[in-house]
């Protein structure tokens, strides 16, 4: 009997050492042909978009968000739809290692062949981890995904229901010509508050370079053209001349539009000072526990393949950081050992400018209406830049949900 339930509990740690790996059926099921709420249509018909008008997500872990925008008639893209996330495993801070149990963080591209219509977690997508920077930086990993099933092994689990819609939007985009939606990956809203309160964080530099895209988008209303170099990502630039990218080489020399960068400056200004507010303010409420970087990840990394093999492991992964006292039930050790971190430098900031040029999406005017069979991990393709008009819908704000009902393991 023990050996059975050995047997049986290495077969699950596996697939969750894995990440969260659908299964791919013959045919497709009716789940991933239905359509969106008739409230859901009206609300897209009375914002100015077409149901079949490209769509972009954007993920907040510790409000525990998932958020759909979608192209207006005018090219500029507004929220359509939020969803509480069900669950997602980790801690803030990006996947470094497969098996270390973290939710991506970042900017991720899904085509077509990333949707999954018989996964089995009810629906999903491929989040097409690592992509371009995770592969130049080393980090590893495989079938991290968008899915339902409210279960979480390194994915973003939704409920069935939310999923389903999310499904439906990516879907019916693809079915108007759309050939890729992006998808980004924050660890928190990414407003001057939240950057004082994760000033210390060992993650702050990266989660500074996320929010350079965060801040374009802020401005523009408009998914930033994302491309990688130097191990890094940049955001709505050019490169005269250039043929092609490295990941890992030295950007080249490249450039930005003079309305961006103006709007850019502007907003930044704006930031500076707010952020310097709130430096000098103390806030109530505690960070939430991260990831205490490649070190960490290899600690839980090493755990989840000790408990893939049926060895006696602790309950809880292990951890190089203390829970917050906000969070009951993180996935931290029953007394772990807190490392030293380094403050770092506060970032320059951004700001909102009315007259930023955009452009259309590059549509594909031969993409078929059904949904093709997935592949398993695709390298992510370069986001397409679209245009846009000036318009500039505010940001709605967006209900929480409970840490550790998030982080359940």
């Amino acid at each position: 009997m023990k050996l059975r339930t050995a047997i049986f509990a290495s077969l699950i740690a596996t697939v969750a050492l894995a990440g969260c790996q659908g299964s791919v059926f013959d045919g497709v099921g009716a789940k991933a042909e239905r359509e969106l709420p008739s409230k859901v249509l009206a609300k897209i018909k009375a914002k100015g978009m077409n149901k079949t008008s490209p769509v972009m997500a954007r993920i907040f872990k510790e409000e525990g968000v998932l958020e759909v925008w979608k192209q207006k008639t005018n090219g500029r893209y507004d929220m359509v739809a939020s969803y509480e996330i069900c669950k997602w495993s980790g801690k803030l801070g990006p996947k470094y290692v497969e098996g270390d149990r973290q939710a991506p963080e970042g900017f991720y591209s899904v085509s077509a062949a990333q949707m999954n219509p018989n996964s089995q977690y009810y629906l999903s997508f491929n989040l097409g981890f690592p992509n371009a920077y995770d592969r130049a930086n080393g980090r590893t990993g495989q079938h991290l995904m968008v899915h339902g099933a409210c279960s979480s092994a390194g994915c973003y689990s939704m409920t069935d229901e939310s999923m389903s819609e999310i499904y439906a939007f990516g879907r019916d985009a693809f079915k108007g010509g759309q050939r890729d939606f992006q998808v980004q990956a924050y660890p928190f809203r990414m407003t001057a508050a939240n950057m004082a309160r994760y000033k210390n964080d060992p993650n702050y530099q990266f989660w500074t370079m996320l929010k350079e895209g965060y801040d374009q988008f802020e401005i523009t209303k408009v998914p930033p053209k994302v491309d990688v170099c130097g191990k890094r990502y940049v955001f709505n630039q050019n490169f005269p001349g250039q043929q092609g990218l490295s990941a890992s080489a030295a950007c080249p020399p490249m450039s930005q539009p003079d309305s961006i960068q103006s709007a850019y400056s502007s907003y930044q200004k704006t930031y500076d000072a707010a952020f310097s507010s709130a430096l000098n303010k103390s806030s109530k409420k505690q960070p939430a526990p991260s990831i205490m970087g490649v070190q960490e990840a290899k600690l839980v990394s090493d755990w989840s393949a000790r408990r893939a093999r049926g060895e006696k492991v602790s309950r809880t992964p292990p951890s190089l950081s203390p829970a917050s006292s906000e969070t009951p039930g993180a996935p931290d050790t029953a007394a772990p050992t807190a490392i030293a971190q380094t403050p770092v430098t506060a970032p320059a900031a951004t700001s909102v400018a009315a007259n930023v040029p955009a452009t259309q999406p590059v549509l594909d005017q031969n993409a078929t209406a059904s949904v093709p069979v997935p592949n398993n991990n695709p390298a992510a393709a370069a986001v397409v830049a679209p245009q846009v008009t000036p318009d500039m819908p505010a940001v709605t704000a967006e209900k929480k949900s409970l840490w550790n009902r998030l982080t359940g393991q």
